[in-house]
């Protein structure tokens, strides 16, 4: 794998993402940045995090510069249409304008859809956590971010919001009970956009901090459990997932996307 110069957008606000360190949980870049270098050591970094930074224009004026730009995930609800979301969408369309090969995921799907002129809602059902019996579409089984991957596996996941209707030339690769858009692709012009509600790129042990560390808004706020007892219990299911869970295979789109790239 040849030398590859990748930015990674961060989602999260500045103050989402120092609140992480001070509780000693990984931000979404980092996690990304393990996770990739993972299968390489010849990837070139740069970060951006378009909410926050008051560079963005010099960014955008360098994006065609890079091989390839991973959107990660935060906590933000694209709806809420906040002035940091907005930069985000703006940014995001400077981006599918500019660089040829996109992964987003989580967020950076809901973020890319948005900006291609597709629709994001709160979702009926959540995943905290864990995404359970995804299954590849036909066009999936196909698609070359799912090369050597089992037609129907379980992931990392954490999102209260989907995708209800892709962009125009949008293709669906992956659904599951809870968010019938698990995955997609489509393009804008030349540049290629593959998406993901999933993160193959965090971990599971990761997803329990963040349970632990959101505990008391998932009960309060969110209403997803109804106390400690059944965080504790979802927990527990989470820890027997880790037991069966392989970590190439979790991990395999990563690799996949970065495959893609140097063969274009």
């Amino acid at each position: 794998m040849s030398n590859l110069n990748i930015l990674i957008v961060e989602g999260n606000l500045r103050e989402e993402n120092q609140n992480f360190s001070e509780v000693g949980i990984q931000t979404h870049t980092e996690s990304l940045k393990d996770s990739l270098n993972h299968f390489t050591n010849s990837l070139n970094f740069d970060v951006v995090n378009p909410s926050s930074d008051e560079n963005l224009s010099l960014v955008s004026e360098k994006l065609s510069n890079y091989d390839g730009l991973i959107w990660g995930g935060s906590s933000l609800n694209i709806y809420n249409n906040t002035p940091e979301i907005k930069r985000q969408i703006e940014f995001m369309k400077e981006c599918q304008k500019k660089v040829k090969n996109i992964l987003a995921i989580c967020w950076g799907m809901q973020v890319a859809v948005t900006a291609a002129g597709g629709e994001v809602k709160k979702a009926t059902n959540s995943h905290i956590g864990i995404a359970n019996e995804i299954m590849l579409s036909k066009d999936g089984l196909n698609h070359p971010l799912y090369r050597d991957k089992d037609n129907r596996f379980n992931s990392p996941a954490f999102n209260f919001d989907e995708v209800v209707t892709l962009p125009s030339n949008g293709v669906c690769l992956a659904s599951n009970k809870i968010n019938k858009v698990q995955s997609l692709y489509f393009n804008v012009g030349d540049t290629r956009i593959w998406g993901l509600q999933y993160h193959p790129e965090i971990t599971y042990e990761k997803m329990i901090s963040l349970i632990e560390f959101r505990k008391d808004k998932l009960i309060e706020n969110r209403k997803a459990f109804k106390n400690e007892t059944e965080i504790k219990n979802h927990i527990s299911f989470i820890k027997e997932e880790i037991l069966v869970s392989n970590k190439l295979q979790r991990m395999l789109e990563l690799k996949n996307w970065l495959d893609n790239i140097n063969k274009n």
